[in-house]
């Protein structure tokens, strides 16, 4: 059966003329290849969008690649590879307004980095970390001052799951094992493999012109440009957020997760990489914005859920969705995938829109995922 995607179109071009967005695009793959892809308003088929935190599974990808080597070990303590990593404090907390530190209980490993448990937080979700910036004038990770990555810890290592920085620290590990930036690795292990052929930490001038701009939700529900962007200079290739691309390219992405890593991982590292690495620990329920201009609160997913090496992990089957331990993430300029192993479907919804989690974006990729699985078949049969 030939996949119709006349209602994602309805959708997208929908949520163009109400004014949700101001331009959207969305894709289908499957283990063969692109099944459906429509873009509306300001976005076409060339756009370019700042993928933001998606580029954490591309980086923790290419650092997979060094495990399978033998030329990285999960298990390191990341200061044995970067020393600097090592002289890193945790915040306990604040006397008046003086920053409280310690050294951490514990060393952080390579896993931790991978899963989000090795200490360090975002300063848009964690208000220790908002606070501190606050007070000694650091600059954050968005600023494109690599010395943003030197801020403490807020948990001790392998206690707590807490978003942060971890995988810019993972993409570091990477240019020192491999001697190359992070961008150039990429373009061989990954990007080049796969055909992301716009893929990027360091759009030219021409893919430049083909960024869609950044809109940003008003009060009264209309967009208005933002002020807020990424820098257009950044003294490191950020893993954590800095990669540019196509949605196609995101696409060839998924398909290759979607085939067990072919292309760039053996199955058996693909497979390891999608199974929980948590443990006992458990996720937040949910995330509270420390800088609204960015990020809304993100409330708590009433599902069971876990944490890969690089993927968010879904725990169980959602009727007339996804099904368990399909994995997923997103972008801050609220762009958002999926990868369902086990129905052999992916999508990308990609939009550059502030601040995140915009319920008319969310609303509009529950729509998108919906409208994918009755074309492929619910995870579950519908109640």
């Amino acid at each position: 059966m030939a996949f119709d995607g006349s209602a994602i179109r309805a959708l997208l071009d929908g949520a163009v003329a109400q004014g949700a967005v101001h331009g959207i695009a969305a894709l289908v793959v499957d283990r063969k290849g692109t099944l459906y892809h429509h873009a509306a308003g300001e976005a076409n088929e060339r756009t370019l969008f700042r993928n933001a935190s998606m580029t954490k599974a591309v980086a923790t990808t290419g650092a997979l690649q060094l495990v399978e080597q033998g030329r990285l070990d999960l298990d390191a303590p990341v200061e044995s590879i970067l020393p600097e990593f090592g002289r890193l404090q945790l915040l306990e907390g604040f006397d008046g307004d003086t920053p409280r530190l310690r050294p951490p209980a514990s060393r952080a490993t390579v896993r931790q980095l991978m899963t989000h448990t090795a200490g360090l937080g975002y300063f848009f979700n964690n208000a220790k970390v908002q606070r501190y910036l606050a007070l000694t004038g650091e600059p954050d990770p968005l600023s494109g001052k690599k010395r943003s990555l030197s801020v403490p810890l807020v948990n001790d290592p392998g206690t707590a799951w807490a978003y942060g920085v971890n995988t810019d620290w993972l993409g570091l590990v990477i240019e020192k094992i491999s001697g190359q930036r992070l961008g150039h690795y990429l373009h061989q292990t990954v990007y080049g493999p796969l055909g992301m052929a716009d893929s990027t930490f360091a759009p030219d001038t021409g893919q430049r012109a083909r960024l869609l701009r950044v809109m940003q939700r008003q009060a009264d529900g209309s967009l208005a440009p933002s002020v807020l962007d990424l820098p257009t200079t950044s003294e490191w290739d950020a893993a954590g957020h800095g990669s540019y691309g196509t949605i196609q390219d995101y696409g060839r992405f998924l398909q290759a997760w979607l085939n067990e890593g072919a292309g760039v991982l053996q199955p058996a590292t693909a497979k390891m990489a999608l199974q929980n690495h948590l443990g006992t620990i458990e996720l937040p329920k949910g995330s509270k914005s420390t800088a609204p201009e960015w990020t809304n609160d993100v409330p708590e997913r009433p599902i069971p859920q876990g944490w890969g090496l690089g993927f968010h992990l879904t725990l169980a089957d959602l009727p007339g969705m996804r099904s368990r331990d399909s994995a997923d993430w997103a972008g801050l300029f609220n762009s958002y995938y999926w990868i369902d192993t086990a129905k052999g479907i992916g999508g990308v919804l990609m939009t550059q829109l502030l601040p995140f989690f915009d319920m008319p974006v969310v609303q509009t990729l529950l729509g998108f995922e919906q409208a994918v699985y009755q074309q492929v078949g619910a995870a579950l049969p519908a109640a």
